[in-house]
């Protein structure tokens, strides 16, 4: 999926925290998807957050993500852990457009089809955004996470393959399949709706079986 991180015709940011704090402040690009948005449903009462919406080369909107509890920032763990931080509680839903293999506005070239391994990418590419191992110097870790967004492409082109598991979560009150799994930095989890989107998730120090999913009706609230 060929796509660029973009938020009212801004240049791509970098990801991570100062990706977060550029990106979250408008609700321009999100008003320009052709598609539902979506969050956790009415039974999260917390926080509700904009971050960053993503479009595919020929400008169209075709992903963003929201976020439900604490703001995440870059962290090493086992430093947070050693001066007693808490671990922030947070899930961010990614919605993806359903869309099939297409030629680009200009005719010149092709744009990738979007799929439930989009949004397991995307998802599992957030999650490592905001995390690096203990133990790990902070000048290595531009190498770690490019080895690690690698691995996370091949994971979620394997989503029948034995690190993922199934977990049926309501999505618009109607129970549906994910594609779940779980690491040392959060869990990520990834499915499709009946509304033409793809759905993906990621979060740590919130459980993602008692979640659910439901459509946003006015995006322009989070402003």
């Amino acid at each position: 999926m060929e796509t660029t991180s973009r938020v009212d015709g801004q240049a791509p940011v970098v990801a991570g925290e100062q990706q977060l704090l550029a990106a979250r402040r408008t609700v321009d690009g999100y008003l320009e998807a052709p598609f539902p948005w979506y969050g956790l449903d009415e039974a999260f009462t917390g926080p509700r957050w904009l971050m960053q919406v993503g479009s595919a080369a020929d400008g169209a909107v075709e992903h963003g993500s929201i976020g439900h509890g604490d703001e995440p920032s870059v962290r090493n763990e086992h430093l947070a852990s050693a001066v007693g931080e808490p671990r922030e509680k947070f899930a961010v839903v990614v919605t993806v457009a359903a869309s099939p293999s297409r030629r680009s506005a200009d005719g010149t070239g092709l744009l990738e089809a979007t799929s439930v391994s989009s949004a397991a990418w995307l998802a599992g590419v957030g999650l490592l955004s905001f995390t690096w191992p203990g133990q790990m110097d902070h000048s290595l870790r531009d190498d770690w996470l490019e080895q690690q967004t690698e691995t996370a492409w091949e994971l979620a082109d394997e989503l029948a393959g034995p690190e993922w598991s199934t977990l049926s979560l309501p999505v618009d009150g109607v129970s549906t399949p994910f594609h779940y799994r779980e690491s040392e930095f959060g869990w990520v989890l990834a499915g499709s709706t009946e509304e033409g989107v793809h759905l993906g998730a990621y979060g740590r120090g919130m459980s993602a079986y008692g979640l659910g999913f439901a459509m946003i009706k006015d995006i322009a609230a989070y402003a």
